[in-house]
């Protein structure tokens, strides 16, 4: 992917608290697509190798979290965390990280991942097909900025992190606000 790049026109298949479903589970499946999350708004959109991995609980997910507010007068409307996982344990990392801005959304079939070329094999550590760890601006569902992590291949060594962290997608946002203002 690059900027100016139109991003797939993907349906993703959530679960959503319904409060008119009685019992232990009150969830119904609500499917959205690209444009329910992407049109009309500025975002940021990062994708990491698996919920509860230890860089994407410890750092990734947390810093945006804890950076809410300045993405917000970076002139961000949303965040998205987006992961080759179904939605139930999307909603579950959710909870456990006790995400309040931040919004999951679940490529739990990586077509979505597939189709903008980040979808890697993570067989080395059991793993699958995951998503290659990186994060992107998107304003009304085209690439304006992207940040991707080196190295991309099938089962990488290592898990690089840096290109995609919430730091460097902020430092972006702050130098291009200042460049847009001279």
């Amino acid at each position: 992917m690059k900027s100016g790049v139109k991003l797939p026109e993907v349906t993703f298949h959530t679960r959503v608290r319904d409060e008119s479903i009685d019992g232990p589970n009150p969830f119904r499946w609500d499917d959205k697509t690209t444009a329910d999350y992407f049109a009309g708004k500025r975002v940021v959109l990062f994708s990491l190798p698996g919920a509860f991995t230890p860089t994407c609980s410890t750092y990734q997910l947390p810093g945006f979290e804890e950076n809410f507010e300045k993405f917000q007068e970076a002139g961000i409307d949303e965040i998205y965390c987006l992961s080759v996982n179904d939605a139930f344990v999307m909603n579950q990392w959710a909870k456990a990280q006790e995400i309040k801005n931040v919004k999951v959304i679940p490529d739990g079939s990586a077509e979505f991942t597939r189709r903008v070329g980040m979808l890697v094999a993570k067989d080395n550590l059991g793993f699958g097909m995951r998503s290659w760890r990186y994060a992107a601006i998107i304003n009304d569902g085209v690439v304006e900025a992207w940040f991707e992590e080196p190295g991309l291949c099938d089962n990488h060594g290592e898990d690089p992190y840096g290109e995609s962290s919430p730091e460097n997608v902020l430092k972006y946002l702050e130098t291009a606000g200042k460049t847009a203002a001279a």
